[in-house]
């Protein structure tokens, strides 16, 4: 009988390694059979957002709902059986369990029977939305001081007679001792936690919208997301590593729509400092190009107003001047010709661009030395001090932001989707578009992956180093540079739409990309260059709000491309003429639902409200999904064939079963 080659010492060394943790042939032979019953389940349902914008009842309210999944859930059970006003009272009940629940008690007179008949139905699409996934892993997901129980219902069927009896006692005792309300709300919870198995947040949670602390916060207790960044991303991470050029945009871009919430409440950074130093330098100024936008009417009074517009001139001119220092410090960047400041002549009150000379429509910045525009005043860097330790010294921002790297990333693959916010930067004959960096071109995956690396030394790396300091411009970089993949466009116009009346200076000329991301081939090109290949792989794309009233579609190049950003913020909703695109890729394949604006949480909990939607399936699979053709099924086979060669080397006598007493066998994996 011709005898099996035996084990190199590298193989038999990590099988060594490998025995610790299955030390005996059973416990190996058990958990291959777990995790071959596992390759065998339906794949977990992935749930694909963007561009949230700090627009956090409408994000919330799409996370609770998992884009229509719960709802979906809720018909195919109850079609037949439960009226649409009931269903509807239902959904809103998971969506919003404790603030729905206390509207119920008000308006039920017998509540004793609403819990029992609402715990059969929860039990019964919990039952469904759980189908998918292993015991084990529907355990770990139950809250612990309702476990047992959970398990119990969740796997006694009330058609049982012999178990009828059991199943209503469990519903009766939980009611009698005053815990139905905490059980509903609990139960609730794991519902919308079975739903969605996944989450994918592609790019930009800041900017614009009130509160992306509270988006953040939300994300902090997912039970499973990542995160592609974002150009307005990565800006609040510079902020956060202390960069007084991503600090002073922040502000610029905070008070200029009207949306202070996020630092002062959310992050608790005083601009105090800032107020006093614009009311006492700019007192007298010309405010008309420093007028916040998207003010509710009534909102503010036109003292607030004034103060405000003192504080965006303040921290505009120092933005100005900090971004001048970057671009200096770094010529790799190749933005020289965004140095602005010194091509305004300030007698004549123009100033000089590659296009040519044009006024300006203020020339009153008491702080600027002509003949060292970018040199920050005594009193401006002394701000900056200030307000670069309120940044450093908040404990929120810094735990979001640590968030942020540890679950993010420029670009994700995963399950043969390509996920990036911006772009690939292409040049004009659609090639990947080479950037020199360090003495090194880079291009296509090498540029991300460089740009990644970077932007981590820039929170990571020591204070002091270069690596730290390159690291924080880079970081500026990623959120405005010229071609940048997280921005894809020549470059930002603050200050020509600051200061310049002619809107021809305000064009954003955007990378060649977004013109071949149309075609099938370009896209076919980028996810080969990621290591993707296959009719059912795609790229999924944020970043640039789909024009849908003037008939752009989503779905680019065949399918082969989805861009997920509609318009969440609200300020790109007249533009975008919906607001926002989802996706939901699930065991039968991959559908895009566009979104109206949501009427707001509080009407959405009396009216039962949902945010009418529209599902559009485009991938569709012939047989449903299992996990073996995921890349964790792929993991796992990996596993499974590991433990294969173990049981070789135990029964072969190469490595020696551990019998000892309180050996572990593992139990199913989830």
């Amino acid at each position: 009988m011709k005898r099996k080659k035996t084990f190199s010492q590298e193989e038999l060394r990590y099988l060594k390694l490998l025995a610790q943790q299955y030390p005996t042939v059973q416990a190996a032979s058990s958990e291959i059979i777990n995790l071959q019953a596992i390759l065998n389940l339906p794949k977990g349902t992935e749930h694909f957002v963007s561009d949230l914008h700090g627009e956090y009842e409408a994000f919330l309210h799409i996370l609770n709902s998992a884009s229509g999944v719960v709802r979906e859930k809720l018909d195919d059970l109850f079609a037949a059986t439960v009226s649409k006003a009931e269903r509807d009272q239902l959904a809103t009940l998971i969506y919003y369990p404790r603030e729905k629940l206390e509207e119920i008690r008000r308006d039920t007179p017998d509540m004793r029977e609403w819990y029992r008949i609402t715990f059969h139905r929860l039990i019964e699409l919990c039952r469904l939305a759980s189908s998918k996934y292993t015991r084990s892993k529907v355990r770990k997901a139950m809250p612990k001081e309702y476990a047992y129980i959970l398990d119990e219902m969740l796997h006694t069927h009330y058609e049982d007679n012999d178990k009828r009896d059991y199943y209503e006692n469990i519903i009766s005792t939980i009611i009698d001792i005053g815990r139905a309300s905490d059980f509903l709300v609990q139960l609730c919870e794991l519902i919308k936690r079975l739903a969605v198995d996944h989450l994918h947040v592609v790019g930009d949670i800041f900017d614009r919208g009130p509160r992306a602390d509270i988006i953040l916060d939300s994300l902090l207790d997912y039970h499973s997301v990542d995160i592609q960044w974002g150009n307005h991303d990565v800006l609040w991470m510079g902020a956060a590593t202390g960069s007084r050029t991503c600090i002073a945009t922040v502000l610029s871009n905070s008070i200029t729509y009207n949306n202070l919430d996020v630092i002062e409440t959310g992050y608790g950074i005083s601009l105090r400092p800032l107020a006093l130093f614009a009311d006492e330098t700019y007192r007298n100024s010309d405010l008309s190009c420093f007028q916040p936008k998207m003010l509710e009417k009534g909102e503010q009074s036109k003292m607030d107003i004034t103060r405000a517009a003192r504080m965006h001139k303040a921290i505009a001119v120092i933005q100005f001047k900090l971004e001048g220092q970057t671009i200096k410090r770094n010529p790799s960047f190749h933005m020289d010709d965004r140095l602005l400041l010194d091509k305004i002549d300030f007698e004549k009150k123009t100033v000089r661009l590659p296009a040519g000379e044009y006024p300006l429509r203020d020339c009153d910045f008491p702080t600027i030395d002509p003949a060292d525009p970018y040199r920050l005043s005594p009193e401006e860097h002394a701000l900056m001090v200030q307000l670069k330790n309120s940044f450093l010294r908040s404990e929120k921002l810094q735990r979001h932001i640590s968030f942020l790297y540890s679950k993010g990333g420029l670009y994700k693959c995963f399950n043969g989707n390509l996920l990036f916010h911006g772009c690939i930067p292409m040049d004009d004959k659609g090639e990947f578009l080479k950037f020199s960096f360090g003495g090194q071109e880079l291009s296509g995956k090498a540029l991300m992956d460089f740009c990644e690396t970077v932007a981590r030394e820039g929170y990571y790396a020591r204070e002091g180093t270069p690596e730290r300091q390159f690291g924080k411009d880079f970081l500026w970089f990623l959120w405005c540079g010229r071609n940048s993949p997280s921005f894809g466009r020549d470059h930002i116009a603050t200050f020509e739409r600051r200061l310049i009346a002619d809107q021809s200076t305000w064009a954003e000329p955007k990378n060649p990309y977004y013109s071949f991301y149309n075609e099938d081939e370009v896209c076919v090109r980028i996810l080969r260059e990621f290591g993707l290949e296959g009719e059912h792989c795609h790229i999924v794309n944020g970043h640039v709000p789909v024009k849908t009233k003037d008939g752009e579609s989503p779905i680019k190049a065949g399918g082969r491309l989805i861009v997920i950003d509609g318009g969440f913020c609200r300020a790109y909703q007249p533009t975008t003429g919906i607001a926002g695109y989802t996706l939901v890729y699930d065991s039968w394949g991959i559908h895009i639902t566009a979104h109206e604006p949501f009427p707001g949480k509080e009407t959405a909990i009396r009216d039962n409200k949902d945010i009418l939607s529209t599902s559009m399936a485009f991938d569709r699979s012939e047989n449903r999904i299992r996990i073996r053709e995921t890349d964790i099924g792929h993991a796992l086979q990996q596993t499974i064939d590991d433990l294969k060669e173990l049981l070789a080397a135990f029964r072969r006598g190469e490595i020696k079963e551990d019998n000892a007493d309180g050996a572990v066998v593992r139990g199913p994996i989830s």
